[in-house]
């Protein structure tokens, strides 16, 4: 999702009290960065001309296990060039992050064959590209991309529902994967909010379970995050033919400060979410807010589904009870010492340092605008994380 330009997808929502929802608490107290300390990181030049596109709007980052190199997905809508994704060689290792070589890139296609196209064009094919994966199996490529809920009943641009598709490294179409039904944009107010549904995705090591995330809230299950209350999201477990094994109600933290008087609401959610590689109840999970005079938080979160109540037959959390997943706080990246925290969207592992430590690689989205970056980062994790 584009944040943090102020002529960029306002988001328009009523807030309100949230009920409470919890059965226990949720959150456990860690100091800040006690888990992860920085490597480094890159900057990618501003609107960089690669092969003829422009690179920028980049959401989600994996590494291809086939290859080595890292996959990208932009999300731009097709309005600088069609739908896409990049492929770059990043070096990463206790000397920090960088150079950042780009190797590759190409659009996705539709299963006719055709680029996707601006969501000017109002014919319900354009896509809002978010996330991208490579399958464990088969080094192939699932991208999310969130659909369209029309700002009213009234507006012109039509309802395109969230999806997870399936490319080939050309960008050729190979399939689609079934959502869960509560994931679906409908006419009335239900199901999930605009530019709120699906940025967040991740593979099991083996290639088996699929999990989703979606960015914010339900309708149904209550209101946004205000700088009092949080919210819950839902996160779905599915096998690769689309069962949902499990959705679990994830706790979003609170707003961390107001916006100015008169400002537009902040825009706070998750924007990404990575499996453990050792333990498959356990995830890593990016919150990302954006409040207007103020700029981004940013925090990572360690979270586990164990002893979450199974959601997927619950029709709005704002009804009943649950027990949510629980999470503790790895970092938050102002204490990092980033050189900005800007638009962080997207996050992978990368390579074990030669001590042991985990990497990980996470990408900035800069909205194609000048006052953000596009940056890569790389952290290190304790080897048992």
């Amino acid at each position: 999702m584009n944040r943090g330009s102020p002529a960029r997808r306002p988001v328009v929502a009523a807030l309100a009290a949230l009920p409470l929802l919890l059965a226990a608490p949720s959150v456990s107290a860690a100091p800040p960065g006690a888990d992860v300390r920085l490597l480094g990181e890159a900057i990618v030049p501003h609107l960089l001309d690669y092969r003829g596109t422009t690179v920028g709007g980049l959401s989600g980052i994996d590494r291809d296990p086939c290859t080595g190199e890292y996959v990208m997905i932009s999300d731009d809508r097709s309005y600088h060039q069609p739908a896409r994704f990049y492929t770059a060689a990043i070096r990463v290792d206790e000397n920090g992050v960088g150079p950042v070589d780009f190797t590759g890139t190409a659009p996705f296609r539709q299963p006719d064959g055709s680029t996707y196209p601006a969501p000017t064009d109002n014919d319900g094919n354009a896509v809002d590209p978010e996330e991208i994966r490579v399958d464990p199996r088969t080094c192939q490529y699932w991208w999310a991309q969130e659909g369209n809920r029309p700002k009213t009943p009234s507006a012109p641009d039509p309802v395109i529902q969230p999806s997870i598709l399936k490319t080939d490294g050309t960008g050729q179409h190979l399939g689609e994967h079934r959502l869960p039904p509560n994931y679906e944009i409908t006419a009335d107010e239900r199901g999930p909010r605009r530019n709120l549904v699906l940025e967040a995705i991740t593979f099991d090591p083996t290639g088996s379970v699929l999990t989703s995330a979606l960015e914010g809230p339900l309708i149904q299950d209550g209101p946004l995050p205000t700088t009092e209350d949080g919210a819950l999201a839902r996160v779905t477990a599915q096998t690769r033919s689309g069962e949902v094994l499990g959705q679990y109600a994830y706790p979003i933290e609170p707003v961390f400060t107001a916006p100015p008087p008169g400002g537009r609401r902040p825009d706070t959610g998750i924007p990404a979410i990575l499996a453990h590689p050792d333990d498959p109840d356990r995830f890593l999970v990016l919150e990302r807010t954006y409040v207007e005079g103020t700029g981004f938080k940013v925090r990572l979160f360690d979270a586990t589904t164990t002893g979450a109540t199974d959601v997927q037959r619950v029709d709005s959390l704002a009804d009943r009870p649950v027990q949510p997943m629980r999470k503790r706080l790895l970092a938050d990246f102002h204490d990092l010492g980033l050189s900005t925290v800007d638009n962080i969207e997207g996050m992978t592992w990368g390579p074990r340092l030669t001590g042991g430590e985990r990497t990980l690689v996470l990408v900035g989205d800069d909205n194609f605008h000048p006052q953000l970056t596009t940056q890569i980062i790389a952290l290190a994790l304790p080897g048992e994380n």
